[in-house]
């Protein structure tokens, strides 16, 4: 194992005016498991290969075990890495895939054959060893692929979107497989994803990018309760985060109150407190709520209680996923191509108890748990 420490560093392409990844600052202790993720084109897979040595670094250095790496080949880095295709030789059966890079290296017969028994009794392949690739499914050729690149028993492993090409379900099945390899292994990992969710579920820790810069590095429940701005709140979540403009004014006992359109949500004084939004009279802000805040009041009689119309229902069995037009238009962030705009067309979204019966068309009043709303800074999109 080894730690991996990434002190400023950039990438920018010959063709290009603009770093793919700017002076990006990281460290990454031993046995970590660190996943980086962000929008197509943010930067993640490039400092993935940075750290590989496939990519020429600009700027900055690259340290694995305390050895600065940037001018080393890749195959003197200690590193291993998986891609999306898995790249097995098809002539060849899954125990002779496992021990090719030990075979390469030199390595007397009896180790490797005692290598290639942990390493197929660890990813679940004893009884596929004198299968060939063809004969494999795709969660068993990339459990190959992976203990392909283990075997060699490598300080830092790379992974590189390894499960973009399977489909949903097994999806979910491998992400929980990798990480339970990843926990019993203890070794260094860095795994690059586009999807949130896999990122959530599979990291400790979590590096958010956009646009090459980096935008938060937490473990994933701070990302989700305590996003650093609004690109992390917006990204982060599955449905999204909810996030609209409004104006903010505190009171003179210290109550405050946010503007949702032409509606109105009192905040308690404690709240108020916490974000350090005291005194403040019709200052603009970002203001964010998570759908599993919002709840189906058909009563109205609650505290954080608006008018809202129900435009679709997704039944789900477990809940009741409701888009709300609430009057007020909502920013999305999640997209590059429509980042920091407002979308009037894409209403808010309420996660409901699966005994509700919103349908669409219905006007009913919904509640906002103001106990959980995230403030941000307008202009500089920061927390506050």
């Amino acid at each position: 194992m080894a730690m991996v420490k990434l002190d400023k560093v950039t990438k920018v392409y010959a063709n290009s005016n603009e770093a793919a990844v700017d002076e990006l600052s990281l460290e990454i202790p031993d046995g970590e498991f660190i996943v980086f993720v962000g929008p197509s084109g943010c930067g993640k897979s490039t400092a993935l290969r940075m750290v590989a040595g496939l990519e020429q670094i600009t700027g900055g250095e690259v340290t694995i075990a305390e050895t600065v790496v940037n001018d080393i080949p890749p195959k003197d880095r200690d590193i291993a890495m998986v891609f999306q295709n898995y790249a097995l030789y098809p002539h060849m059966t899954v125990s002779r895939n496992l021990d090719y890079p030990l075979r390469i290296a030199g390595v007397d017969k009896q180790e490797l054959a005692d290598r290639v028994n942990d390493i197929a009794r660890t990813l679940q392949l004893t009884e596929l060893l004198d299968r060939k690739p063809a004969h494999l499914s795709g969660g068993q050729r990339q459990r190959v692929a992976m203990g392909r690149a283990l075997i060699r028993q490598p300080a830092v492993f790379l992974m590189d979107e390894p499960l973009s090409n399977l489909d949903a379900k097994l999806r979910v099945s491998m992400r929980a497989e990798i990480a339970r390899i990843q926990a019993d292994l203890g070794v260094t990992t860095i795994y690059v994803t586009h999807d949130q969710v896999e990122a959530m579920t599979m990291g400790d820790r979590v590096v958010v990018l956009n646009g090459g810069v980096l935008q938060q590095v937490a473990p994933p429940e701070e990302l989700y309760n305590r996003p650093a701005n609004i690109f992390v709140a917006g990204f982060i979540g599955s449905p999204a985060m909810n996030l609209w403009e409004g104006t903010f004014t505190t009171s003179d006992d210290g109550r405050g109150v946010v503007t949702l359109g032409t509606q109105q949500l009192e905040v308690p004084a404690e709240i108020v407190a916490a974000a350090g939004l005291v005194p403040r009279t019709n200052t603009r802000l970002a203001i964010g709520i998570r759908p599993d805040d919002i709840y189906d009041d058909v009563d109205g009689s609650q505290p954080g209680s608006i008018d809202a119309t129900v435009t679709l229902r997704e039944a789900l069995g477990s809940e009741v996923v409701c888009h709300l037009d609430v009057g007020v238009s909502r920013i999305l962030i999640d997209d590059p191509d429509i980042e920091d705009d407002v979308a009037p067309d894409v209403h808010f979204v309420g996660r409901f108890a699966p005994t509700s019966t919103a349908s669409p068309g219905d006007e009913r009043r919904v509640r906002f748990d103001v106990q959980k709303l995230h403030f941000f800074d307008a202009d500089s999109g920061l927390r506050l």
